[in-house]
């Protein structure tokens, strides 16, 4: 600023760009925490769909062996009630090990919980790389005001060129986190 009152107008224009470029790196950072927190429940539900997973498994498992069991003293059961006892508790077992792989009705058969956990692990990696457009965006931007910041002081014209450059690749980081995360990957 002069003596005379007025300012520069490229100081203006500098000014203005580092508006716009905060502007933009605060939709950056609200996007990037909102996608990380995404991501962060959908790995909290994977892992809870997977772990309800290894549960069937493992009842399903007990009772296939149980049921196998009960097969082979079945062979050796020479009272008809015992007999016929024994082919119902064998075949309620079966039912029980069918319905734990599949049961379309709740979504709670394994193979349901491997399709709903693929489906949670899928949202999760696309709000992880959300997330990681998000901070290179952040990045970009924060270093784009440094720059333009830098240009008042020095009146270097090329650092608010640098500085706009590094505002337009943030801006395309923010979109892309946005409309097409998985499009880019650096991490």
């Amino acid at each position: 600023m002069s003596g005379h009152g007025h300012v520069d107008p490229s100081n203006k224009k500098i000014a203005l760009l580092i508006s716009v470029l905060a502007l933009v790196l605060a939709f950056s950072e609200t996007l990037g925490k909102g996608a990380q927190t995404a991501a962060l429940s959908q790995n909290i539900e994977a892992a809870n769909l997977w772990t309800f997973f290894q549960a069937k498994t493992v009842r399903s498992t007990t009772l296939r062996t149980a049921a196998e069991a009960l097969e082979v003293e079945l062979a050796q059961a020479t009272r008809p009630e015992q007999r016929q006892a024994m082919q119902k508790r064998i075949a309620d077992w079966k039912a029980d090990v069918a319905r734990y792989d599949s049961e379309p009705q709740t979504q709670e058969g394994r193979k349901e919980l491997a399709a709903r956990a693929k489906i949670a692990e899928g949202r999760r990696d696309r709000a992880l790389a959300a997330y990681h457009n998000y901070e290179l965006a952040s990045a970009a931007i924060q270093i784009a005001i440094v720059l333009a910041s830098a240009e008042i002081i020095t009146g270097v014209v090329l650092l608010s060129w640098i500085a706009g450059g590094l505002g337009l690749i943030g801006i395309v980081f923010c979109a892309l986190g946005f409309f097409a995360p998985t499009a880019f990957h650096l991490f």
